[in-house]
């Protein structure tokens, strides 16, 4: 089996990941952070709310990770057909979309 692939297949590729990691990030941001207010321990002008550790570099990694493994199973379920147009539809009860 061969694909051949287009500029704009790979252009989408990327905007499809870059939104995704985007997600991603937002759903990891919150995780393991612990406010000055939860600790005790808060720096005089800051807000209370404030992260006392966000440990950005490990959420950035998992965010990286997480978005490939995503987008893996999204493109391994696309070229399976699960993820095309007219199955994503009937599943929807919305008529099919021809040519």
């Amino acid at each position: 089996m061969t694909f051949q692939i287009s500029a704009y297949q790979i252009s989408t590729g990327f905007a499809i990941y870059f939104v995704l990691w985007w997600l991603v990030l937002f759903l990891t941001l919150p995780f393991g952070v612990r406010s000055q207010h939860e600790d005790g321990v808060g720096v005089p002008g800051t807000d209370p709310g404030a992260p006392i550790l966000a440990r950005m570099g490990r959420k950035l990694l998992w965010t990286t990770l997480l978005s490939a493994v995503f987008f893996a199973i999204g493109m391994w379920a696309y070229y399976e057909g699960f993820l095309s147009v007219e199955r994503l539809s009937r599943l929807m009860g919305m008529p099919a979309f021809h040519n």
